[in-house]
């Protein structure tokens, strides 16, 4: 069912809703191409609601190549993703193949649709991963959650899919309402480089910086210079061996 705050396609010609749908700058053509790419995904309407802001227009993320805002599919809640005018690729088709990749072994947003300028997908709805560790104290939902992470990093290895974004990642992980963590936002995303998505994800939730601060507030402190030892034994060998170490240093 439609939020009130939906608007529908007709709207979005109107300032401030154009400018955010051609993100950053506005023009007719261009707006009157993305309406009717919106037309032919079966996109009936946008939700302007969130925690971040574009032209003062409330929505759910902004990054360098996208806008992302929650639209309406089948009169279902999905995530849309904007290709932004003055973004360093022309085209969303890259990104939907990365994403449908990590979609074959039940990792990510499921895929929906895509056109040259609008990526859709399923809306997770949750938080950030340390805005629900904030919230969260639980030890037992904690390792669970993090058990999942690295089980989803060590299938994305095995896929050699790198998602590229996994050593700082607060915002590409969403933990949705039922626990269940997922990983987001594979425009960086590769099968051209050699995946590290368990060492990448080890370092930034157990090694350094926030998360793992918070980490250690809320579990028994990891011995971080055995990990780094583990994840480098991991590095070169790459067996389940290694990686089940890794597992029962950090959660188990």
């Amino acid at each position: 069912m439609k939020s009130a705050l939906a608007l529908a396609l007709e709207r979005l010609g109107e300032e401030p809703y154009a400018s955010v749908i051609c993100y950053p700058r506005s023009s007719k053509t261009e707006l009157k191409k993305r309406l009717v790419e919106l037309q032919r995904l079966g996109v009936e309407a946008i939700e302007f609601s969130g925690e971040k802001r574009a032209f003062n227009v409330p929505i759910l993320g902004k990054g360098c190549v996208g806008i992302v805002v929650i639209a309406y599919l089948n009169s279902k809640k999905i995530a849309l993703k904007i290709r932004r005018v003055d973004a360093d690729r022309s085209r969303m088709q890259q990104e939907a193949k990365m994403l449908k990749k990590a979609n074959s072994v039940s990792i990510g947003p499921k895929f929906l649709g895509v056109s040259e300028n609008f990526l859709l997908m399923e809306f997770v709805d949750g938080d950030l991963l340390p805005l629900w560790l904030e919230k969260r104290r639980e030890e037992a939902v904690i390792r669970k959650v993090f058990r999942e992470l690295l089980q989803q990093s060590w299938c994305l290895d095995k896929i050699g899919l790198d998602h590229g974004e996994l050593s700082h990642a607060p915002k590409h992980i969403i933990i949705d309402l039922e626990s269940r963590p997922f990983l987001v936002d594979f425009e960086t995303a590769s099968v051209n480089r050699r995946a590290s998505n368990v060492t990448s994800i080890c370092h930034f939730l157990f090694v350094g910086g926030m998360v793992a601060k918070m980490l250690t507030e809320r579990l028994s402190e990891i011995d971080k210079n055995t990990l780094i030892e583990a994840l480098r034994l991991h590095k070169a060998e790459r067996s389940r061996e290694s990686f089940e170490r890794i597992l029962r240093l950090c959660v188990l």
